[in-house]
């Protein structure tokens, strides 16, 4: 048998699978399937349309030494699948979030851990086995190879690729693939945008403007201005240029591979 804390909400059509635990703070939306040994803990509200599978914990508290006990949430939005074995715990006060955010049409395979205060946009995939530590930021349609780590405080940019085991320790800007140790530029992610609907000349146009930024002479802050002065005003170009330019890590770089 399973046990549901009387006062915990659940929506319509919600299913919670034998040895799983609800605790009393935890709103679940409608049709949603909670499978056996799955435990959600307090501070939790999840969209509708969810599957968590066995072993995931949801809502522990954050492992971070500046926890002080204080309430804080995970927040999970819906159509989104977790997988077995998944953590999620929730935010801190020290990072000014209090809540750890998982968007629309995630899916988090098995293994994978999401820590404090984390922020995970709409359509995210992470691969099996991923780490994401603390205030890692990851932008819509990101995709994130089995056995990616994170450094604390990392961005991701949205439409962006990683391999299987990369180590991210600077910020990956949007659209393109990263690879490569150290992790590195590998071009635009041509093949995912176009899945997603972006036109020919709309990839070209990102990746001239990354032929700018990785395979010139310029510095970073010298390229993005030629970038902003040689090329028209689109929602792609201002993304990528306050991508890079909001940074406080700075971006990964690009290997010549012909050098090593």
């Amino acid at each position: 048998m399973n046990h549901i804390h009387p006062k915990a909400k659940l929506g319509r059509n919600v299913t919670v699978g034998p040895f799983s635990y609800v605790s009393e703070h935890v709103e679940i939306g409608d049709n949603c399937q909670i499978a056996s040994n799955v435990v959600i803990m307090d501070y939790v509200k999840i969209g509708d349309n969810c599957r968590i599978f066995p072993g995931a914990v949801v809502g522990a508290e954050p492992q971070d030494l500046k926890f002080k006990g204080e309430i804080s949430r995970v927040e999970i939005g819906s159509n989104c699948v977790l997988r077995e074995c998944v953590t999620v715990n929730r935010g801190t006060e020290a990072s000014g979030k209090f809540a750890t955010k998982i968007g629309d049409n995630c899916l988090i395979m098995s293994y994978s851990h999401v820590a404090h205060d984390c922020r995970l946009g709409n359509s995210v995939v992470l691969s099996s086995f991923t780490g994401l530590a603390g205030e890692t930021d990851i932008d819509d349609y990101a995709i994130l190879g089995g056995k990616t780590g994170t450094h604390q405080f990392s961005r991701i940019g949205s439409h962006v690729m990683t391999m299987g085991g990369s180590l991210v320790g600077k910020d990956i800007p949007p659209y393109i693939i990263a690879g490569h140790l150290p992790l590195s530029f590998g071009g635009v992610n041509r093949i995912g945008l176009r899945r997603r609907g972006f036109s020919t000349p709309k990839i070209e146009e990102i990746s001239s403007i990354y032929k700018v930024i990785y395979q010139g002479t310029l510095n970073t802050t010298d390229a993005c201005n030629r970038v902003e002065q040689d090329f028209p005003p689109t929602e792609e170009r201002d993304l990528i240029l306050n991508f890079i330019r909001s940074s406080k890590r700075g971006i990964i770089r690009r290997v010549n591979f012909d050098e090593e």
